[in-house]
């Protein structure tokens, strides 16, 4: 929920992510950041006052709670590489600070001396002791710095957050971030926790140094397939590709810095791509997938609409919000993804370069048609016989499907799969 308020995430809450069944929500750091509308401002931290443009600590707190109360836990964006980047200012919050010197927190001793830009990604020491587009970084090797980023992890876990995304993680030795981690007072519970690792060919800084990563190169591979030719039957076997194992993975179609680049998927990319993306992500078993809810924006450092109030339709966005997560499609394959839960794939078929369909066991089955011409044919599936809504273009609802549906019987089912589209079914989405 990328920019939302938590006003407006707790209402989200309960009137959507719980009943359509997301496991979490992630939200964006809620630290005293740099005062300003453009969306960076909240990586720029100031304090660990949770005092920001998304709320105080109070609204944070009700805001877990509520979340909680509709079955969805919450992840916490979290700043630990680095304060801000400029010379001085005064955050969200009132507190004034310098670029090294961070009153009752910070002082210049507590910051690398590489007080430039990183200029050398072949170099480890670069990428993690010099500065990440001129942030001053922390030097999280020192005990007192290693105390204080836990004492703020502890604050946002003393209100029973779930999980923390640790935000520039690729900057911060893996002997640095497990120090932190084991301080934190986690009173039995097993946290989720996700790092941004950017994958970057020949770099000594690898994902796979890293446990439980955001996979970027999941996400280029998706890139590659939907809006650059690359084939689609060629991501059959994602574990495969040295790439950090499943198991251990964050995934996702974009992400918040993503989208802000055009060569990227977005959510206004042609030919249904990023649709057929996030069905491919939702669908397939490797790693654990999130999905970016964000905003409509001209101007890449843009802030969010409406004053931050997030607001959407029944399937879609509104003020300005894009609110992927009520897309049909997206919802309804979240839907699918817990249904299918732990179940392999099975009955893959891929009668050509960019068409194909599988199943995840007995509880699921999904066809991707990223052809410019209809696909019809019968599928094969491990499905008990019945008649299912394809959860794509609707759901079931009191009974009767509110889309389209397909009748499996004997093991197979006929179907039509549109150009550039899908359609899934699972065990939860069958209605006689």
């Amino acid at each position: 929920m990328f920019e939302w308020n938590w006003d407006s995430i707790a209402a989200e809450c309960t009137n959507f992510l719980g009943p359509a069944g997301y496991g979490y929500v992630q939200v964006n750091p809620p630290q005293e950041s740099v005062s300003g509308d453009q969306w960076w401002t909240d990586y720029q931290a100031v304090s660990y006052q949770l005092t920001s443009k998304h709320g105080n600590r109070d609204q944070f707190a009700n805001m877990v709670r509520t979340c909680h109360a509709a079955g969805v836990g919450v992840i916490v964006d979290t700043i630990w590489n680095h304060m801000a980047g400029f010379d001085s200012g005064q955050g969200t919050a009132g507190s004034s600070f310098s670029h090294y010197n961070y009153p009752g927190i910070y002082q210049d001793a507590d910051f690398h001396s590489c007080r430039h830009g990183i200029d050398n990604w072949n170099s480890a020491y670069s990428i993690q002791n010099c500065e990440l587009a001129g942030l001053a970084d922390l030097a999280t090797e020192n005990d007192s710095v290693r105390s204080r980023l836990a004492a703020y992890g502890n604050d946002l876990l003393s209100f029973g957050v779930d999980g923390l995304r640790l935000d520039a993680a690729k900057h911060m030795p893996v002997a640095d971030i497990s120090n932190i981690l084991s301080r934190l007072n986690t009173n039995g519970k097993k946290l989720y926790i996700t790092q941004e690792v950017v994958f970057g060919a020949g770099q000594p800084v690898t994902p796979n140094e890293y446990t439980k990563t955001g996979t970027f190169r999941f996400m280029d591979a998706l890139r590659d397939v939907f809006l650059k030719g690359a084939k689609l039957s060629d991501l059959k076997d994602l574990d495969n590709r040295g790439w950090v194992p499943g198991s251990q993975s964050n995934v996702f179609v974009a992400n918040h810095d993503s989208e802000r680049n055009s060569d990227n998927l977005n959510a206004n990319s042609p030919s249904n791509a990023y649709v057929l993306a996030s069905v491919f992500s939702l669908a397939h078993p490797y790693g654990t997938p999130t999905v970016l809810s964000s905003y409509g924006f001209s101007n890449t450092d843009a802030g969010p609409p409406n004053g931050g109030s997030g607001s959407c339709t029944q399937n879609g966005g509104a003020n300005g919000w894009t609110c992927q997560h009520r897309w049909q499609q997206v919802s309804g394959m979240v839907g699918f993804r817990n249904a299918v839960a732990g179940a392999p794939m099975t009955n893959w078929v891929a009668p050509a370069a960019q068409r194909i369909a599988f199943g995840r066991g007995s509880a699921g089955f999904v066809a991707i048609n990223n052809q410019d011409s209809t696909w019809s044919t019968t599928f094969k599936t491990s499905l008990p016989d019945g008649t299912y809504c394809n959860v794509i273009n609707g759901g079931l609802s009191n009974g009767q499907c509110t889309g389209s549906s397909f009748k499996v019987s004997g093991g197979s089912f006929s179907a039509t799969v549109p150009q550039r589209g899908s359609i899934a079914i699972h065990a939860g989405s069958k209605h006689a």
